[in-house]
């Protein structure tokens, strides 16, 4: 055997496993009952137990044992022992020592506690056999198993409760709801504890269920949910399948009926009344009608509809999709004084519909519904409503234009009174009777100035004019000939002097202010004034033109520049109006190729060569110009007030006196000449130089080619002394005459040159040499102190040498 208790006698094993399974069956019997009957019994076997075969290694212990005494489980035993207590017998493992427990002598296991099976079915434990004076093991130790015999101690329980299930009304019989299942602890494999069987104890009228496989089904076909729409079931579960002690538990399960459609919609009332007003909108609500359907959901979901003619024009119906009503609606206005009950017939019927029982009856339902139209006070009606009128433009004031027609629809007939409504014709152009409501005009007319005219008309009731209406009136005035027919433009043409008999000037159109309902059209000819014309002709083209040719060769622009040529325009009337323009006609010379080149009138000539554009270029570019000169002499202008400001500045006046040439680069105290030179006056010397001087004896006979020969006097010592002094006394004179005058004139002496002076003398009062010998080109090296006095004296030598060139 697999995991025999090695080293023990087989014999004695046997014999042990022998009356163990004897007595686990006998205690067994013992709880089931008589009943079950004894061994060896044929009908025991017929009940379908399985005969078990022996196991060398196992014991069995019946479960929920309830005896005061220990409860015996086996016997373990050496070959080996002789009886006299030398072995020691032991067990290890799961129970051991506390809930099984062995003699150690004997070998006889008993069991201690009450076992459950469904909490352990089995424990493993290993025996063995020592010598009780070495504690040697005598015997290999080995393994066992201890197994729980089962008993029916646990009832069938639905673990997956609360169930609830739906089936639909009129299902057939036997349609599966849903399917319930019980589990029983006890062990399935021995025994019938586990084998559970499923039966209805409430319900049963309604519902079956499957004893094997716990399938709900209905057992009638007639559930109705408009009638019960939900059944509580008991299903009950007995294990033992079903036999007479066997355990059983229950549980409710419920189900419900869904819904079909199965119900038409029908209306509680066959007639239903409403009211409204004569004056109510297009549009607006009379009432509310719902037909009831006994079933729920979607299937409730409704449509209505107006069956009748005469309601389908006056009224329509629409759906709530919230409360599923029918709304009834006004479509065509109302009116009392036609009618004064109207009679809709309104049906209702299922949105869904569900063929399988269309043989149940017809799904929709009519009603009839009533209402009643109320009288109301209402304003005037215009009839016929017609909105144009006509009136020729030269029409008397006072004339009649046409008349509106207003009645009071009511019962009453109120009469009417007639108004205009003046925010739409304020310069009241038009009138009306009150009365009669004959329009007429108050103004005369002018189609060119309107030629039509929009007015609001008002009829009110004579004794309430808070019952008004308005109609909108249109009024076209016609047009008569009232305006005679005039050239298009002030028309001007030219021609050559070289111009040939035949030769086309100008064509001409004319306007005219009115409109003929047959259109205009227009007669040419010359004035009367112009019959004696022998220069031009006038032809007319019959299409509302006219054209204008030359009659003879050549034209002169000295013996006649410009021709006015009266040109008479007719229109057809009636009456028929005339007016006369003038065509003015200018002689121009042209070239070879007929192509203007000038005319005597200036403006002529650029308005026929120049196109406004250039004419607007050309004044921009003339102004601009102007501008420029405008600038430029602004800027000079400017520049010359700066210079005399300059010269204008309170100087000091010094008299210096130079006894040596002055002092070199350290000579901070040297008068600058530029200052006195700027001073002198050329005024006073051409005045006052009575000795021919230099304003008399210079090259150029002016001033100012006197100054720029001051360093010529060089060679003139007397011209050149007697310059300065006289300037200077009559400086000191004006100084003497003037008290208010600071004493500011000063007198300076040089002495000495100074000191560190690199360039040789400048004086040029010892110089007596003349200018031509002398050569001032050195100076332009001296540095930024002379840059002044090497321009002066090397531009006047540069003109000395052209000259003598």
């Amino acid at each position: 055997m697999a995991k025999g208790l090695q080293g023990f006698s087989w014999t004695m094993l046997l014999l042990f496993c022998a009356i163990q399974k004897l007595g686990a069956w006998a205690m067994h019997t013992a709880v089931e009952g008589p009943a079950l009957g004894q061994p060896g019994d044929p009908a025991l076997l017929a009940g379908g137990r399985v005969k078990r075969g022996w196991v060398w290694n196992q014991f069995f212990v019946v479960e929920e044992y309830t005896g005061t005494e220990p409860l015996y489980v086996g016997k373990i035993h050496s070959d080996s022992d002789e009886g006299d207590g030398s072995i020691k017998y032991t067990i290890s493992g799961e129970g051991a020592g506390t809930i099984f427990l062995i003699d150690e002598i004997t070998g006889d296991i008993h069991a201690t506690e009450r076992l459950d099976r469904e909490q352990k079915t089995f424990y493993t434990l290993r025996a063995q056999a020592r010598d009780r004076q070495t504690d040697q093991l005598l015997e290999p130790e080995s393994e066992f198993i201890i197994k729980v015999q089962d008993i029916n101690d646990s009832e069938p329980r639905f673990l997956e409760g609360p169930y609830i299930g739906s089936v639909a009304e009129l299902s057939p019989i036997g349609t599966s709801v849903m399917q319930v299942m019980a589990s029983d602890a006890d062990d399935p494999t021995y025994g019938s504890s586990a084998r559970v069987v499923y039966s209805v104890l409430e319900g049963e009228q309604h519902f079956t269920v499957d004893s094997k496989t716990g399938v709900i089904r209905t057992a009638v076909a007639d559930l109705d949910r408009e009638t019960q729409d939900r059944y509580e079931v008991v299903i009950r579960a007995t294990d033992m399948a079903g036999q007479l002690g066997g355990l059983s538990g229950s549980t409710t399960v419920t189900i419900v009926v869904t819904d079909v459609n199965d119900n038409p919609p029908r209306f509680p009332q066959k007639m239903y009344q409403f009211s409204i007003v004569e004056t109510a909108p297009v549009g607006t609500a009379i009432g509310r009608v719902k037909a009831e359907d006994s079933d729920v959901g979607e299937n409730t979901d409704m449509t209505y509809q107006v069956k009748d003619e005469e309601g389908v024009e006056m009224f329509k119906v629409t759906t709530d999709s919230n409360t599923q009503e029918a709304v009834i609606m006004v479509q065509k206005p109302l009116d009392y004084e036609l009618k004064k009950v109207h009679t809709v017939v309104v049906e209702a019927l299922n949105k869904f519909v569900d063929p399988r029982f269309m043989d149940l009856g017809t799904f929709r339902d009519q009603t009839i519904v009533r209402v009643s139209v109320l009288d109301v006070d209402e304003p005037p009606e215009f009839r016929p409503p017609s909105n144009l009128m006509e009136v020729q433009e030269d029409a008397h004031v006072g004339s009649v234009v046409g008349v509106v027609t207003a009645l009071d629809p009511d019962t009453a007939n109120h009469p009417v009174r007639y108004a205009i409504d003046r925010s739409t014709d304020a310069e009241r152009i038009f009138d009306i009777d009150a009365n009669t409501g004959a329009i007429v005009t108050g103004k005369v007319l002018d189609r060119e100035t309107a030629g039509w005219h929009n007015i609001t008309v008002l009829a009110m009731e004579a004794d309430n004019h808070s019952q008004v209406s308005r109609a909108s009136l249109r009024i076209r005035i016609l047009d008569v000939n009232d305006n005679p027919p005039e050239l298009a433009t002030p028309y001007e043409a030219a021609v050559c002097e070289d111009a040939k008999p035949g030769q086309l000037i100008q064509t001409i159109s004319v306007v005219d202010r009115d409109e003929p309902q047959s259109g205009h059209h227009f007669y040419f000819t010359l004035a009367p004034e112009a019959t004696n014309n022998h220069h031009f002709s006038l032809l007319d083209i019959k299409d509302n033109t006219a054209a204008v040719h030359t009659r003879r060769m050549g034209f002169n622009r000295q013996e006649q520049d410009v021709y006015l040529l009266p040109i008479l325009v007719v229109d057809s009337g009636p009456p028929a109006l005339s007016s006369t323009g003038t065509l003015t006609i200018r002689v121009c010379g042209c070239d070879s190729n007929g192509a203007i080149q000038s005319c005597n009138s200036t403006a002529y000539v650029v308005s026929a060569t120049l196109s406004p554009g250039a004419l607007i270029a050309l004044l921009v570019c003339v102004l601009i110009l102007v501008v420029l000169v405008l600038l430029i002499l602004t800027l000079k202008r400017h520049h010359k007030s700066h210079l005399t400001s300059e010269d204008d500045e309170d100087m000091r006046d010094n008299v210096i006196k130079y006894n040596d040439e002055g002092g070199g680069e350290q000579d901070t105290e040297a008068y600058d000449m530029s200052a006195l030179r700027s001073l002198y006056d050329f005024s006073e010397i051409k005045g006052g130089d009575r000795g021919g001087g230099l304003g008399e004896g210079g090259p150029s006979g002016n001033p100012a080619s006197a100054l720029h020969a001051l360093p010529q006097w060089m060679h003139s010592p007397d011209l050149d002394f007697s310059v300065f002094r006289d300037y200077i006394c009559k400086k000191v004179e004006q100084a003497d005459e003037d008290f208010s005058v600071p004493p500011y004139d000063s007198f300076q002496t040089y002495a000495f040159e100074g000191s560190n002076s690199p360039v040789p003398s400048l004086s040029s009062i010892n110089t007596w040499s003349s200018g031509s010998e002398q050569d001032f080109s050195y100076l332009g090296g001296w540095g930024p102190r002379f840059r002044q006095l090497a321009a002066l004296y090397a531009g006047r030598r540069g003109e000395e040498d052209s000259e003598e060139s």
